[in-house]
């Protein structure tokens, strides 16, 4: 059991370390290592992508709260917007899971493939959405809100890859959409992994200690390690050329999507 700690806190810390530098969610990393050393332990192919998606999902839960009260305390997150499209994501978010519980590991790890190319395509090019409108009212954020939390319970994120982009084109500047993005991550999070942990409850093939879809030695070190190692992170993205490595990630995130693609073959 403690080979498995020491290879979950290595996830932990590459997650730490990237979260720090780069801005990324967790899971864009999280559950693609996941999938990896839960090949390596044997974990059922009918499982493993589950357990990826609800594990990154939980360990989420504990990384947003450091990262929205940092932003909060620099007064970025728009508590009101948090408040107006939090139903939708609740909602959104924990049916996600439950059609994701439902879904076949190919098609989940398919779907997640297609989100790291668009990321991956994202980051290289560099393209923010311009200010063009007002935040909808309540239906809308509703359905905004839905459509997040749906997206982001399906690859296991925090939801920040859309949250930003959707915030910033509603007029909100820069560093409180990414601030807020943060607080919106919390609820993604729980919701998520109610959702992965409840329809996984009744799940079979799965490996000892898990907590329906959540594995929780996995979840322990992840979480261990990442607190650690975030901070790290956080320092080097002030002494390094961030533009050129988030480039050469979207690069690695390239490779590890092909990867998964011609591991769906």
């Amino acid at each position: 059991m403690s080979s498995v700690f020491v290879m979950y806190g290595l996830v932990g810390g590459v997650a730490g370390v990237l979260a720090g530098l780069l801005g990324i969610g967790g899971g864009l990393v999280i559950v693609p290592m996941l999938v990896f050393c839960f090949t390596r332990q044997g974990v059922s192919e009918q499982a493993m992508m589950h357990l990826a998606l609800g594990t990154s999902m939980a360990s989420i839960m504990f990384t947003a709260v450091s990262s929205f009260w940092s932003h909060h305390r620099r007064g970025a997150v728009r508590w009101l917007v948090v408040k107006r499209i939090v139903i939708g994501i609740l909602v959104g978010t924990f049916l996600g899971a439950t059609v994701a519980a439902s879904l076949s590991t190919r098609f989940l790890k398919g779907f997640f493939v297609l989100f790291l190319y668009y990321v991956a395509v994202q980051m290289l090019s560099g393209r923010k959405p311009k200010p063009g409108r007002p935040l909808p009212g309540a239906v809308g954020m509703f359905g905004v809100g839905n459509i997040i939390g749906g997206v982001s319970s399906l690859v296991g994120i925090g939801g920040g890859t859309l949250s930003v982009p959707f915030m910033v084109w509603c007029n909100i500047p820069l560093h409180e959409a990414i601030g807020t993005s943060a607080a919106i991550g919390f609820p993604i999070a729980v919701a998520g992994t109610a959702g992965y942990v409840f329809n996984g409850l009744s799940a079979d093939n799965l490996p000892a200690y898990s907590l329906g879809f959540v594995y929780l030695p996995a979840l322990a070190g992840i979480i261990g390690a990442s607190v650690l190692t975030a901070p790290l992170g956080v320092r080097l993205a002030h002494s390094l050329p961030v533009n050129n490595l988030k480039k050469l990630f979207a690069g690695l995130l390239l490779l590890v999507a092909t990867r998964m693609l011609i591991g769906l073959y």
